[in-house]
């Protein structure tokens, strides 16, 4: 290419930024709209699907970033970029309303989940009555048992609260490695680095190297409550993706994995 032409192409590139055109602004309409979820670990699979069928919907792409809501509730603190936040309780939705970073009017609380009792699947545990007095340090031995960490994580949090109803706590806490997110909890069962685990029934029905030994009855924990919101500065599409994660659809995709769905959902 010679000078002239150099420098015309450098004169035209110049003229099309400054009527504020670019290569990103040459595509469809839609194309170029992102959203950003930060969502809990638990959820990656379901909402993966639900984010998908939104995508195909509306053209807008959505962008998660799993990890333990203890984790991602201090990111956004720390001025981390989000447009949506579903958490696994309602204390880290608290905590980030109380910091002033989701927008009022949009909470609400979405879904619904059990905790089990989990070992590799070719463990020699196969059923576990889980009920007041029941034997959870005799029945790892030496071995390890994990779960989120009960000072930060939710699944650790309502694994804690269970265990302590049932008198099985203090006996059994000495023998936990605790785990960053329940992902990681149940990775470490699946390895087979851990004897046992406590995760989200949703979690161990997408693990095969896990089967579920034990489920802990409602009563001896907190509600499993997963609350969603648009966060202070988010784009306008979010009001629209809170919209779809309350339409049948939605509900259709998070059954399928095992949540239960507590809204009325629409369309």
């Amino acid at each position: 290419m010679t000078l002239s032409a150099r420098l015309s192409a450098i004169a035209i590139a110049l003229l099309l930024a400054a009527a504020g055109f670019s290569p990103s602004h040459a595509q469809a309409p839609g194309q170029d709209k992102t959203l950003t979820v930060f969502a809990a670990a638990s959820m990656k699979n379901a909402l993966d699907d639900v984010s998908k069928a939104y995508t195909d919907k509306s053209k807008v792409k959505v962008v998660a970033s799993y990890a333990a809501s203890s984790a991602l509730a201090k990111q956004m603190e720390q001025g981390a970029p989000a447009d949506i936040f579903v958490s696994a309780d309602t204390d880290w939705m608290d905590y980030v309303a109380k910091k002033n970073l989701i927008k009022d009017g949009t909470r609400s609380d979405l879904l619904g989940n059990s905790i089990v009792l989990i070992a590799p699947k070719d463990s020699k545990v196969t059923h576990v009555d889980i009920k007041p007095g029941f034997d959870l340090a005799g029945l790892a031995g030496d071995g390890r048992v994990t779960t989120g960490d009960v000072a930060a994580v939710p699944v650790g949090k309502y694994a804690k609260a269970a265990l302590e109803k049932l008198g099985a706590w203090d006996k059994a806490a000495p023998k936990f490695a605790m785990a960053e997110s329940v992902r990681a909890a149940l990775a470490l069962v699946a390895r087979g680095e851990a004897v046992l685990g406590i995760v989200y029934a949703t979690d161990a029905a997408v693990e095969p190297g896990v089967k579920v030994v034990g489920t802990f009855p409602a009563d001896s924990h907190p509600p499993i409550i997963y609350p969603v919101a648009a966060t202070k500065d988010a784009k306008p599409e979010a009001r629209d993706y809170l919209g779809f994660l309350h339409t049948r659809a939605a509900q259709t995709i998070f059954e399928r994995y095992g949540f239960s769905y507590l809204q009325k959902a629409t369309q």
